[in-house]
C-alpha cells in the first residue's frame, strides 16, 4: 500500500536570507524526493517560527489533524532534522507523541531508522549541531558588543533623542538626532526641578515632538547614554562598571545625577501627578490647613455653569473656591515685583547676596573631595581584604559597586561646583526683567509655564488659610526682593548700606505672606 506524507516546511524569520533554506527549495526537494520513492502528498505545511520549542502556530495544526483524522498520514518529511527541532529533549518526546499517533517523522537529507537504537547518538547529533551553533553565533554577538561597549561605543538600537549611524569601515556609532536630542535635553532640566511628575513630563514631551511610549520614556531618563557613558553589565567574575562614550553626550552628568535623585525621591519634593485642568493652576501646591495633606482639584457642574474647587479628600471636606484662591495668589506675586527705577539697586544686592553665600562652595568642595577620598581608602583597604582571605570575593565586588557609584556621583558634583560661573550680572538683569513682568507672565502663560513659576518662587508647597499664603521656604532671590521692598517702603530715605544688610537675612524659613 502507498504511504501517504505530510511535508512540513519550515524556515524562521531569521533564516530567510540564508542559501538553500527558502521555502520553495524545501518543498521542490521534498516533492521530488516523494515522487521517486512513490509516496502520495497528503498536505504542505508552511511554518516560519523557531525550532527552540514546538509552540509554533502551523505545528499545532498539524498535531490538531493527526489525531482528528488517525491513520490518514503515514509520514511527515522535512529535508533536515533542524527543520523539525533544535532541541534534543523536545524532539524525543514529541517523536514518541507521533509515533503514538501512527507516523513517522523523517528528514531526508539526514535518514535514520529510529528502530535502531544506535542510531538515537546520530540523531542528538542532528539535533544538537544546530543548536551549538546557534549558541556560538549568539556568543560570538554577545563577546563583540560588549568589547564595543568597553570601547565607549553603542551598537544597539539608538534611543530617543540619536539615531544610528555607519562608518565608512562599518563600524557602528550613534548621533544626535534633532529636535528630538533637544527635547529630552528640556526633559531632564525639567523633571530635575520636581515640579511636575514623569507623566506629565512626558505628556509635554510628546506635544513637543517625541513619539516615545511611557515605558520607554522612563528607560531613557534612566539611561546614564545620555550624560556620556556607557554602561557595561557584570559578566562572570568582571564587575560592572561605566566607561566614557564615544558619542555626543546630551546633559552634564551633574544633571543626570540630579534627575535619578528626584525620580528617587532623594532629591527635590516630587510633585504629584496632576491633569491638565486651566482653572487649576495650584492644584499639587497647596496644602489642607486641617490635616495637612496636598489638596486635590476638580470642577463641580452649578446650575448654569462649571465652578473649580480646591479640595481635601479621604474623609477631610476641607476646600476652597479656586477662583478666589487663584485671585489671592496673583495679589501675592505682587509683593514680589521689583519696583523698575530700582532695577540697579536689586541687581547689585542680590549679586552681593550671592557673593556672601557662595563663599562656602570651597568649603563644599573640600568635603567632596574628603569624601571621594574616604570612599577610595575604604575601597583600597576592601581590596586588601579580599587578598588576605579576610573576606570573600562577592563581598569585595558588592563593597566596589556601592562605594565606586558613590565616588562617581562625588566626582560629578564637584564638576559642576567647579564649572560654575561667578559672573551673574546678565543672568539677574534677565531674571529681574521676568520678574517685572511676573504677574503678566502668570495670568497669561500656559499651564506648564504657570506651575513651572510657582515651582521656581515657592520650592516647597503653600497653605492658604482663607485669608493669606503660609509656606516654609522661599526662593532665595525672590525673598530678597521681598525683604528691599518692604525695607524701601518703610523709609524712602533708606541708604543701600543699610538696604544691603537684608542680604544676610536671605534663606530665612518659616516665610509668612501679610496678604
Amino acid at each position: 500500500m502507498k504511504n501517504i506524507a505530510d511535508l512540513y516546511v519550515r524556515v524562521s524569520t531569521d533564516e530567510q536570507a540564508d542559501k538553500g533554506y527558502s521555502q520553495r527549495n524545501q518543498e521542490e526537494v521534498l516533492r521530488k524526493y516523494c515522487e521517486i520513492n512513490s509516496i502520495g502528498i497528503r498536505d504542505v505545511i508552511y511554518e516560519d517560527h523557531s525550532a527552540k520549542t514546538f509552540n509554533r502556530p502551523q505545528w499545532k495544526k498539524i498535531l490538531l489533524n493527526l489525531k482528528k483524522y488517525k491513520n490518514k498520514t503515514d509520514l511527515i518529511l522535512f529535508t533536515k532534522w533542524d527543520r523539525f527541532s533544535r532541541n534534543a529533549g523536545d524532539a524525543y518526546q514529541m517523536i514518541n507523541m507521533l509515533r503514538k499517533l501512527g507516523v513517522e517523522p523523517q528528514a531526508i537529507e539526514q535518514p535514520l531508522d529510529l528502530s535502531i537504537p544506535e542510531n538515537k547518538m546520530m540523531l542528538a547529533f542532528y539535533l544538537a549541531a544546530p543548536e551549538v551553533e546557534n549558541d556560538r553565533r549568539a556568543l560570538n554577538v554577545f563577546h563583540g558588543m560588549r568589547r564595543a561597549k568597553k570601547e565607549g561605543r553603542y551598537v544597539s538600537q539608538a534611543p530617543v533623542g540619536y539615531v544610528n549611524r555607519s562608518k565608512e569601515d562599518g563600524s557602528k556609532y550613534i548621533a544626535l538626532k534633532e529636535p528630538e536630542a533637544s527635547i529630552m535635553r528640556w526633559a531632564f532640566h525639567e523633571l530635575s526641578k520636581g515640579i511636575f511628575s514623569t507623566e506629565d513630563i512626558h505628556r509635554l514631551a510628546k506635544k513637543k515632538g517625541i513619539k516615545t511610549g511611557m515605558h520607554s520614556f522612563w528607560l531613557a531618563v534612566r539611561n546614564p547614554l545620555y550624560c556620556g557613558k556607557i554602561f557595561v553589565p557584570k559578566y562572570k567574575d568582571e564587575e560592572s562598571f561605566f566607561v566614557k562614550g564615544q558619542h555626543e553626550a546630551i546633559i552634564s552628568e551633574a544633571l543626570y545625577y540630579e534627575v535619578q535623585d528626584v525620580l528617587d525621591g532623594r532629591g527635590k519634593i516630587s510633585r504629584p501627578k496632576v491633569e491638565t485642568i486651566e482653572d487649576l493652576p495650584l492644584r499639587g501646591f497647596l496644602i489642607c490647613p486641617k490635616c495637612a495633606k496636598t489638596l486635590s482639584g476638580s470642577k463641580s457642574k452649578g446650575r448654569n455653569r462649571y465652578y473649580s474647587y480646591y479640595h481635601c479628600f479621604g474623609g477631610c471636606t476641607h476646600r476652597f473656591r479656586a477662583e478666589a484662591v487663584n485671585e489671592q495668589f496673583v495679589n501675592e506675586l505682587q509683593m514680589y515685583l521689583p519696583r523698575p527705577e530700582y532695577k540697579k539697586l536689586y541687581t547689585a544686592l542680590i549679586a552681593e547676596a550671592y557673593k556672601e553665600q557662595t563663599k562656602g562652595i570651597q568649603d563644599e568642595k573640600r568635603q567632596l573631595l574628603a569624601q571621594i577620598k574616604d570612599y577610595e581608602n575604604r575601597l583600597s583597604k576592601a581590596r586588601e581584604l579580599v587578598v588576605t582571605n579576610q573576606i570573600d570575593a562577592s563581598d569585595y565586588r558588592e563593597m566596589k559597586s556601592d562605594y565606586g557609584g558613590m565616588v562617581t556621583k562625588l566626582e560629578a558634583k564637584l564638576s559642576s561646583i567647579t564649572n560654575q560661573k561667578e559672573d551673574i550680572e546678565g543672568l539677574l538683569n534677565e531674571g529681574i526683567d521676568n520678574l517685572l513682568r511676573l504677574s503678566i507672565g502668570y495670568e497669561g502663560g500656559t499651564f506648564a509655564e504657570c506651575r513651572g513659576l510657582i515651582g521656581s518662587i515657592y520650592p516647597e508647597n503653600l497653605t492658604f488659610n482663607g485669608t493669606g499664603f503660609r509656606t516654609t521656604r522661599i526662593n532665595e532671590a525672590v525673598q530678597l526682593m521681598y525683604l528691599i521692598n518692604r525695607q524701601i517702603d518703610s523709609n524712602k530715605k533708606e541708604t543701600k548700606k543699610t538696604i544691603s544688610s537684608l542680604s544676610l537675612m536671605v534663606g530665612c524659613q518659616g516665610q509668612q505672606s501679610n496678604t
